[in-house]
């Protein structure tokens, strides 16, 4: 029980890498407050099934969500996981300024203001870790906006170890490669999902639970000498 009395926070924890997320550093024993935006059935169920832990409704397309959210944690927080993501699949040559505001929004604005105000309320040596993509570096094509979305996060997140690093506070990236997500499902097309097991080393995808130890030991006591590193949890999909 490493995190025995920290208290964090998920972004997007109702399902996929966040549910695995939430799950993991719970039973690690942190309590938990994670958001969600539409599934409230999903999110009361995980806050049900597990103690210490609760939801809260939060659309990251608007950021005066985040008052509710940190109101949350009244009494301080050591861990944030900035999960949450959205994607827009559309070429650079067709995409709106709407999409544009609305993809930086959720997956680069909300996650780095989430660190401003984090920082604010943040113990001393807390960890704040944050979620992006392989897709940074092996852009795709018509995911411009979640791949430049996801680099914007990862520069900010860079600074962010210089900036708090005087207070102990570690800031690191996760990128995952292709992990068996809806996310992965709903942008996709299904020859891809079977064709990437082939390309990775250890020969399938992965799994939010792979992810979701990854972040764990980011956030436990173990990972104190790290800070400003983007860990790539592909399985090998990139070497």
């Amino acid at each position: 029980m490493s995190l025995s009395g920290k208290t964090a926070i998920v972004t997007g924890g109702s399902r996929g890498i966040g549910r695995a997320v939430v799950r993991r550093l719970a039973r690690d024993g942190a309590e938990v407050v994670f958001t969600y935006r539409e599934n409230r059935a999903a999110a009361e169920e995980l806050a049900g099934e597990l103690d210490g832990v609760r939801a809260v409704h939060a659309d990251q397309a608007d950021v005066s969500s985040l008052d509710t959210l940190f109101a949350a944690v009244p009494d301080g927080l050591d861990i944030l996981v900035n999960n949450a993501a959205i994607t827009a699949p559309v070429p650079v040559t067709a995409m709106t300024a709407e999409d544009f505001d609305r993809v930086m929004t959720v997956n680069a604005k909300y996650p780095v203001l989430a660190m401003r105000r984090a920082a604010e309320v943040m113990r001393d040596h807390g960890r704040i870790i944050n979620i992006s993509t392989l897709n940074t570096v092996v852009p795709a094509p018509g995911h411009s906006l979640y791949c430049a979305s996801k680099a914007a996060l990862e520069q900010f997140a860079a600074v962010a170890a210089r900036e708090l690093g005087g207070r102990g506070i570690t800031v690191n990236t996760v990128s995952p490669g292709a992990t068996d997500t809806d996310l992965l499902r709903g942008s996709n097309p299904p020859e891809a999902l079977t064709q990437v097991p082939a390309m990775t080393a250890l020969g399938r995808l992965g799994r939010p639970e792979d992810i979701a130890d990854v972040v764990a030991f980011l956030a436990g006591p173990d990972a104190r000498w790290i800070t400003g590193q983007n860990i790539r949890a592909t399985g090998g999909l990139l070497l």
